[in-house]
């Protein structure tokens, strides 16, 4: 039997910050409830995800803080750049996503969002906020991983051949 085809992403927005102030514990993919011009706006990649959030108010997840551009080409019908936008998930991990956030103190951020299959897809990340010494912690294991990549570099390249 034949493999399902990946399909194909196209990434318009990373929140590498998100990596930086928080540890991911779980990560959720979900739709977004866009108007036209958002989706214009999206598709030309003028998105911040940096301020952004993810609340579950009345039993709906919305999308808040994160800054979708307004479209150039359009007329007065342009959207707010910053409104709060519907998150399109299903009742179990809007539930999942309620009691995690409630009971253990863990908040959901953004931390990509694409385009698959022509639709926007926001990829939310369940997390508990750093410490200082959690945050130092990891900068100093990239340094050392930057250290050991150009040690081998500096080897593989003085090897004879």
């Amino acid at each position: 039997m034949k493999e399902p085809e990946e399909e194909k992403l196209k990434v318009v927005a990373d929140n590498r910050r998100a990596f930086y102030d928080y540890a991911i514990d779980r990560k959720i993919e979900a739709g977004l409830a866009l108007t036209g011009t958002e989706i214009k706006s999206i598709r030309a990649g003028k998105v911040n995800l940096r301020e952004g959030y993810a609340r579950v108010d009345k039993g709906q997840a919305w999308l808040r803080g994160v800054n979708i551009a307004p479209w150039t080409h359009a007329s007065f019908e342009n959207h707010e750049p910053l409104r709060p936008r519907r998150l399109l998930l299903h009742k179990g991990e809007i539930r999942l996503l309620a009691g995690e956030v409630s009971q253990k103190g863990y908040t959901i951020v953004p931390l990509r969002l694409y385009l698959k299959g022509g639709l926007a897809k926001v990829e939310l990340g369940l997390a508990k906020g750093k410490k200082r010494y959690d945050k130092r912690q990891t900068i100093k294991e990239r340094e050392s991983d930057r250290e050991i990549a150009a040690v081998a570099r500096r080897r593989e390249v003085n090897r004879p051949r």
